[in-house]
């Protein structure tokens, strides 16, 4: 007896995707690459993440981004801000304070951004592993 395998199906997020967004045939091709440059980056995937549910202070958010220096992050701040994903408030207060938050845009944009983020951690252990069994075989 041959036990039948149903085929998978795609959840409603993959449904929805349309790959030839993803063709320089596209229309909106130069757009789209444009925006994905500015959003796809590793620093402003980590900020728009960490922006995603509450506002942090430049300090708060250079603490929690390992690796990236105050140069960087405050120019992906801006560059977020001038994109209208990222606001920023200054309260005139001694000593001055800056507070940074998604828009309701970024917020948007931080729903695949964490997914993202849960995917790299539920897979980071199989592509360490990929890596290494690459790494061994092209050694050779």
């Amino acid at each position: 007896m041959t036990a039948t395998v149903p085929a998978p199906t795609a959840s409603p997020t993959e449904a929805a995707i349309d790959s030839s967004a993803c063709s320089a045939d596209h229309p909106a091709s130069g757009v789209i690459r444009d925006v994905l440059s500015r959003v796809g980056d590793k620093w402003s995937l980590l900020v728009i993440g960490l922006l995603g549910d509450r506002s942090l202070r430049f300090t708060e958010l250079h603490r929690r981004i390992d690796g990236i220096s105050h140069r960087m992050l405050t120019q992906t701040l801006r560059n977020l801000e001038r994109d209208g994903l990222v606001s920023r408030t200054s309260y005139a207060e001694i000593p001055p304070r800056v507070e940074y938050a998604a828009t309701p845009l970024g917020r948007s944009l931080a729903v695949p951004v964490l997914e993202l983020v849960g995917w790299a951690s539920a897979h980071h252990e199989q592509i360490t592993a990929a890596r290494d069994a690459y790494d061994e075989t092209s050694a050779r």
